[in-house]
């Protein structure tokens, strides 16, 4: 077994310092490095240093690969770029509109912006000229965390790794760079120049943990609801950000930026402020973003924005914000700075904490398992046999590190070291904290907020995989769990719960909880037990009990006749079927009384009133 999924691959590190001026202004990155030199990984700590400005204005031709298009169309818009020959190739761009860019370009500098799925197009219009891109042009691969981070969803993110490889001059940079170990890096004689900031860069950021993240998130959203200064919202799930905007009645004064699928889904749910592309006009109070806006984007706004970042680990383990990557990139979106910045998060102790050493332990166990595997299938005799180890490898977990020629990926191990990692930090309150505090951007500041219901209840009840009986259960264990509704947020909470299924609500009002369980959560049953309640109360309401009292008065005398009459005609009246059979005795469920005579009739008097 080789080390290389022990150790990391890049060792030799130079350090280069930035300081801020006297107006407090930080170095660009020309100043101190005029040019990326090749086969470097630039780890800058910092964002908005200026690496891809530089490149785009460094005297060479230039392939720059960038994560998503609208960083792209951004850098091709900003006028700081106008006289720069940018050229964006992303989907809806095809090889001929390349090759004429190329050939239009006569002797000005090529500074080509792609995207990772698209460089295949650039790759192809450079065969087409018959120009050799390796020997002639400088490729920079920005924000090269993206390579591990999206690797499991979006793998062919991966595809110019290995024209990359044969670049003459080639680099990587990233604010937050996640070690890399395809050996490819260390063969090549990588260094790492890591930026080193002369200055105090710490951000303060406060860490929200809650058991409710949307209420959590209305506390603070109504802290700032009188502040001028715009709220920018993350959260990586499109679902998760209309279920707010929908919830908080933020609709109308929202916007949300996220990729085009989301959009047109959006759109359909009547809501008309989604955007792909961000532009500061586009704003509103409420900005949404997904993780499409989490890299690269400048967002310079005159307003220092209030940055909320949102996790729920129980919906969506894909909004988990990586401290050491996804909140120092989120938060240097914003090339003016920010007035603040809150995480708000849930954890689950169901999700597992690894030490790194245990996750490569893993991964090596599960190469040697595919390995044995891969042996008996090439040794099988018959085609029988070939296939029984054929589908027994298909179903290994090794499969995810392999790439389309079943050669290792190495990127795809990176992925799988760096999802485990974060989810451990999401395992409890101490662990997040630790996570932040270890990081050398923040100053880490905590607070707590905690209901009698969360989302891990929300979870429960949502679960579409349970039967309709156990998600009613849920909700009578959570009906319970709020008791009386005092506050606001409970009541939110139940209004939440009536939305989910009126039915088992209204029951649960009507009922209680302890016929609803005798009853078995018969809907029939339950039904008729509320049914023959709302009877019953009515027939001895208010209504009925003002009537009687209306008619019999405390010290007279009536035959046991009229009683019965009487009581029968007010119940008429109020056209109620009387929940038991109505007799003269049924006065004393309303008075005290005595026997007595009336004309020489049986009869009561009354002596004093008991309801």
């Amino acid at each position: 077994m080789r080390i290389l999924l022990i150790y990391p691959i890049i060792t030799m590190t130079k350090t280069i310092n930035i300081s801020v001026n006297e107006l407090g202004k930080v170095q660009y990155l020309t100043e101190v490095l005029p040019q990326i030199p090749t086969d470097t990984i630039l780890y800058k700590k910092l964002t908005g240093l200026g690496a891809t400005y530089g490149e785009i204005k460094a005297k060479r031709n230039s392939i720059i690969i960038e994560p998503n298009v609208p960083v792209i169309i951004g850098k091709c818009n900003d006028p700081k770029h106008r006289n720069d020959n940018l050229f964006g190739v992303y989907e809806g761009i095809y090889t001929d509109d390349i090759v004429k860019y190329l050939e239009k370009s006569g002797k000005k500098y090529y500074k080509i912006l792609t995207t990772p799925e698209s460089f295949q197009k650039v790759k192809a219009a450079f065969e087409d000229m018959e120009t050799d891109m390796y020997s002639t042009c400088f490729l920079l691969f920005d924000e090269c965390h993206k390579l591990v981070k999206d690797m499991d969803y979006r793998s062919d993110i991966i595809f110019p790794l290995n024209d990359f490889f044969r670049f003459e001059h080639k680099a990587l940079v990233s604010a937050t760079p996640i070690p890399l170990h395809d050996p490819r890096f260390k063969e090549q004689h990588f260094q790492t120049i890591e930026v080193q900031p002369s200055f105090d860069y710490k951000k303060e950021l406060w860490i929200y943990h809650t058991n409710n993240t949307l209420q959590t998130l209305k506390l603070q959203l109504d802290t700032l609801e009188y502040d001028p200064v715009p709220v920018c919202i993350f959260i990586n799930s499109t679902d998760i950000v209309h279920s707010v905007m929908r919830q908080l009645n933020l609709l109308e004064c929202s916007a949300v930026f996220c990729a085009s699928k989301s959009v047109d889904k959006l759109k359909k749910d009547k809501f008309k402020n989604a955007y792909e592309q961000w532009k500061a006009d586009r704003m509103k109070k409420y900005n949404f973003f997904t993780s499409r806006f989490f890299n690269a984007v400048d967002m310079e706004l005159e307003e220092k924005p209030h940055v909320i970042m949102l996790t729920d680990v129980f919906f969506a383990e894909h909004t988990m914000i990586d401290p050491h990557t996804d909140a120092i990139q989120i938060i240097g979106r914003f090339r003016n700075g920010i007035s603040s910045v809150t995480h708000i998060s849930n954890t689950n102790n169901g999700l597992p904490q690894r030490t790194k050493e245990e996750i490569k332990g893993y991964l090596v166990c599960c190469k040697e398992i595919y390995k044995t595997m891969k042996n008996f299938y090439n040794c099988a005799t018959d085609r029988a046999s070939r296939e029984a180890y054929h589908a027994a490898l298909e179903s290994l977990p090794f499969n995810r590190m392999l790439d389309r020629d079943g050669k290792e990926n190495w990127f795809a191990m990176d992925n799988y070291m760096d999802e485990e990692l974060t989810k451990g930090y999401y395992h409890e309150e101490a662990t997040l904290y630790d996570a932040y505090d270890n990081c050398t951007s923040f100053t880490v500041y905590k607070k707590g907020f905690y209901y009698s219901v969360g989302d891990c209840e929300r979870l429960k009840r949502e679960n579409k995989s349970v039967s309709l009986k156990e998600k009613r259960r849920e909700i009578v264990r959570q009906l319970e769990m709020l008791g009386e509704c005092v506050t606001e947020m409970e009541l939110e909470y139940k209004r939440d719960l009536i939305a989910a299924d009126p039915f088992i609500v209204d029951a649960y009002d009507t009922v209680g909880k302890a016929v609803i369980e005798q009853l078995n959560y018969s809907k029939k049953r339950i039904t008729e037990a509320m049914i023959q309640k709302q009877y019953h109360e009515k027939a001895t309401g208010t209504e009925v009990i003002r009537l009687i009292k209306n008619s019999f008065q405390v010290g007279s005398k009536y035959s046991r006749k009229y009683i019965k009459k009487e009581i029968l005609r007010i119940y008429d009246l109020l056209q109620i079927y009387p929940p038991k059979a109505v007799t003269s005795k049924t006065i004393c469920d309303f008075f005290t009384v005595s026997d007595c005579k009336v004309g020489g009739d049986r009869g009561y008097l009354l002596i004093s009133e008991i309801i």
